[in-house]
């Protein structure tokens, strides 16, 4: 009876240890597997040269390098055509890029298409004759706006672009830059499509990008400031976007680029992506791009934590 309680019990413990065995295994293959779908991949994340680019180009490397991919964030070229060219010449591997810029800059368009999901299938459709990929675009629309103090626009009782024409001529100013003052997509439309033909040239002040920011919230040069609607200083500052009412402005979707050619052979970077792309809305990224414009913290670490913080690494 005992030699035969020894003999089952042997057996049990031999069975539960080939279970454990086997789960132990299962369990390692899993992970394994789960950080090996983009193995072989290598090459450079590129960014265009701002923070909130350098932001996504350390999220996506990270989180390709998390999934088997050997892959650094190169933040070095400066100018957005630049940064496309790289990307034509395999200088990079791919970039997050915006619908509107690649449909009026590179594909030579006049005039943005309306409605976000509409630009974006007509932008995929160009940039696919260019032999250029689009993968599932994230909510955020990094697009031009007005922005003002949100106590002025209180007092003044204004919410949208179209608002500010039944403003006295005095309550009219504007902080743009340069290069915004020429763009037909800039200045020159905003006035046409809002009635600011009368707005005169001493109204306008022309600033530096970021001096746009901190000027429009002091109040004492212009009361509507040109900004990024992604900018994490809006927020920070105080600033109220108003609304394009007249959805005059193209929309700047945000979605990773790559050569087609490199996603075929690769064809797992859209499901890698797709982790993150539907998380970055266009207040994630004005609470992640306020991190470093704001507090000055790195866009590697920032993009660090954000993954770790999203159970993605």
């Amino acid at each position: 009876m005992n030699t035969k309680r020894t003999t089952a019990l042997l057996a049990v413990l031999a069975a539960g240890a080939l279970a454990l065995t086997a789960c132990s295994g299962g369990s390692t293959a899993a992970s394994s597997s789960k950080g090996d779908e983009l193995a072989g991949l290598s090459g450079d994340i590129g960014a265009k040269d701002f923070s909130e680019q350098y932001i996504l180009a350390n999220i996506t490397s990270e989180l390709f390098n998390a999934h088997g991919a050997d892959t650094k964030a190169n933040t070095s070229v400066v100018g957005s055509a630049n940064v496309r060219a790289a990307l034509v010449s395999d200088q990079f591997l791919g970039y997050w890029e915006y619908s509107g810029t690649a449909w009026i800059t590179y594909n030579n368009n006049t005039a943005p298409v309306k409605g976000t999901e509409a630009q974006f299938d007509a932008t995929k459709k160009a940039d696919a004759a260019n032999g250029i990929a689009w993968l599932d675009p994230a909510p955020l629309n990094n697009t031009y706006a007005f922005a003002i103090r949100s106590d002025k626009a209180k007092e003044l009782g204004v919410t949208k672009l179209s608002d500010i024409a039944k403003l006295p001529i005095a309550e009219q100013t504007f902080c743009i830059e340069s290069e915004f003052s020429t763009r037909d997509d800039g200045w020159p439309g905003v006035k046409k499509a809002y009635g600011l033909e009368s707005v005169p040239d001493s109204n306008v002040a022309l600033l530096d990008t970021g001096v746009i920011y901190t000027t429009t919230q002091k109040g004492d040069t212009c009361n509507f400031g040109e900004v990024f609607q992604t900018d994490g200083r809006i927020p920070a500052l105080g600033l109220t976007v108003m609304e394009d009412d007249q959805s005059f402005f193209p929309v700047y979707q945000g979605a990773f680029t790559v050569k087609q050619t490199t996603l075929d052979k690769y064809p797992g970077m859209a499901d890698v992506v797709a982790l993150v792309a539907g998380k970055l809305t266009t207040e994630e990224m004005q609470t992640l791009n306020a991190k470093a414009d704001v507090d000055g913290d790195d866009p590697a670490d920032i993009a660090h934590d954000w993954l770790t913080e999203q159970g993605l690494i």
